[in-house]
């Protein structure tokens, strides 16, 4: 007696420690109570398992089973008190049944009847309970063995109720779980729909405080016909936000057109946006209309204004103020009524100083102004735009891509100087040499050292950063700064450093007698990052 009660403990303990292990294992509620219920079969010769949960209909339905078929599976319903599984749920006792053959009670809807071939089945069923909370039914059957006693079903109940306990902890987190998600998702759709309805442009992403206040003045300042400027370094998207303007604004069903001022001469800006007449010059074989023409009654996105030359800034001028001009080779004058929106990344205020740029045309395109910052100051909208520029990927080259946790941490700390145009490039450099469909953290240029980017503008990163070490002594004595001392207002025995990158990195060559690899300890960069600055810049070394 006692050998049989140790071996039926070590199968209890065995048999518990492995379906604590299965249900630890996934909150995917379908596999988990599957497999608890394998286990039982397997340890205590179980013919068949069933669970069954309490639904929203207020019936018990069968939520997972062993032994039964689908169309068996799918009659596994039962209202509270129905059955014995329905008594038990109601009642909260567990029942055992010693030959369901003879128990009228016994409905064998999932046909345990029909299969018994004249061999007694028993039927033993416990509640799953949480506390005091009743939340579905467990239930074996198994033939019965000559052996079994009264004391073999007391030692099945005694097991099960311990799997049941088991599974409703499990069932009570995976609601609780599920119930966060869902009001997660609810209240993410809710906010999306909000700031759809408030701040947000179609082909824009930006959630952040700085990108919100863009769409605010877009939004804003769309309906008016005011001249407007937009302002930001190269890749932040102010064509994109260009083209939101136009699409906002009355002017939207009329034509949107755009011109790089940078990317043309004098000569060609002059023919391509007033256009010329026949013969004007040299292979003007026709008549042709210039962009200031063809966006009549629309906008005209004017890009990169700062690049045009003075003399053409005079002429640009003419037609704001008259709102007219002449072709080139031309004497009739033309009147277009065009809407203008110019973008540079240049200071324009130190230009007009430094009488590089018209402080009249200035004051002619700097009506309403409005600033896109750049990645590195909005980072909570990186997460998002990889996101969007990998589903892009994948559908434009017939691939399932998604990339790792780590790889997006990666990005989102990079520092960005081409702004979302190289984030993009970026993600579709990596996703195009990535071996598998997932981008991981390795596979980035800037984690093997081959990121020409990093090595370009890492004095730039480093100083607005300040990404520092202590002051310390180098072997010839001399005191080494770091950026910490070189921050505005730090107690720094030398001068502060200038802002921008160059004549920071001039500054330091200075404070440092023009020693290359003591100014490159001065701003925490290593001696090839700095000769790869000074070549970028230009930048002569003096020798003394």
């Amino acid at each position: 007696m006692t050998r049989t009660s140790d071996r039926s403990g070590h199968i209890e303990l065995v048999t518990i420690y492995e379906i604590s292990k299965v249900l630890g294992s996934s909150l995917d509620l379908s596999i988990t109570l599957r497999e608890v219920l394998h286990v039982l079969s397997s340890h205590i010769g179980a013919r068949r398992g069933m669970i069954s949960l309490m639904h929203e209909s207020g019936e018990l339905h069968l939520v997972s089973a062993s032994g039964i078929t689908q169309e068996e599976f799918a009659r596994g319903r039962y209202r509270a008190g129905e059955g014995i599984t329905g008594r038990v749920f109601q009642t909260g006792v567990a029942s055992v049944v010693t030959d369901i053959s003879k128990e009228p009670l016994f409905l064998g809807r999932t046909r345990s009847l029909e299969e018994n071939e004249g061999k007694s089945i028993a039927f033993i069923a416990v509640p799953i309970k949480v506390v005091r909370e009743t939340l579905g039914v467990l239930s074996i059957d198994r033939v019965v063995d000559g052996n079994d006693g009264m004391h073999s079903y007391d030692n099945d109940v005694r097991l099960l109720t311990m799997v049941a306990n088991l599974i409703g902890q499990t069932v009570r987190l995976y609601r609780n779980v599920t119930a966060e998600r869902t009001q997660f998702i609810e209240e993410k759709k809710r906010l999306q729909q909000e700031l759809h309805g408030k701040y947000s442009i179609d082909n824009v992403i930006g959630i952040s405080k700085a990108m919100q206040q863009v769409f605010a003045e877009v939004h804003q300042s769309a309906p008016s016909r005011s001249t407007m400027l937009l302002r930001g370094e190269s890749g932040t998207g102010k064509e994109v936000i260009a083209r939101a303007i136009h699409y906002l604004s009355p002017r939207k069903d009329m034509p949107f057109i755009k011109v790089n001022c940078a990317a043309l001469s004098e000569t060609l800006l002059e023919s391509e946006l007033f256009g010329h007449e026949k013969g004007a010059f040299t292979g003007a074989q026709a008549e042709r209309k210039g962009r200031f023409e063809l966006a009549h009654k629309g906008t005209l996105f004017l890009d990169e204004i700062g690049e045009i030359s003075p003399a053409f800034q005079a002429k640009l001028l003419r037609v704001l103020q008259e709102r007219e001009f002449e072709r080139v080779g031309g004497s009739r004058s033309i009147k277009v009524d065009v809407r203008l929106i110019t973008a540079t990344n240049r200071d324009l205020e130190k230009a007009v100083a430094a009488n590089e740029f018209r402080a009249d045309l200035y004051y002619r395109i700097n009506v309403v102004s409005i600033f896109i910052p750049p990645l590195r100051e909005r980072r909570e909208d990186i997460p998002h735009l990889i996101e969007y520029f990998v589903k892009k990927f994948g559908e434009e080259n017939g691939r399932e891509m998604t990339i790792s946790p780590q790889a997006v941490n990666v990005m989102v700390n990079c520092y960005w100087p081409g702004n979302v145009r190289e984030l993009e490039n970026c993600v579709e450099r990596t996703a195009t040499m990535a071996r598998g469909n997932t981008i991981n953290e390795i596979n980035f240029s800037c984690q093997q050292n081959k990121c020409l980017t990093q090595h370009l503008h890492a004095p730039a990163h480093l100083a607005a950063d300040a990404i520092v070490g202590q002051s310390s002594v180098d072997e010839s004595g001399t005191a080494v700064i770091s950026l910490r001392d070189l921050r505005p207002g730090a107690a720094a025995a030398a001068d502060q450093p200038p802002t921008t990158e160059r004549e920071r990195l001039i500054w330091a060559l200075e404070q440092c007698g023009w020693v290359q690899a003591k100014a490159a300890r001065v701003l925490n960069i290593s001696p090839r990052q700095m000769g790869y600055a000074l070549q970028k810049y230009n930048i002569e070394v003096k020798k003394f």
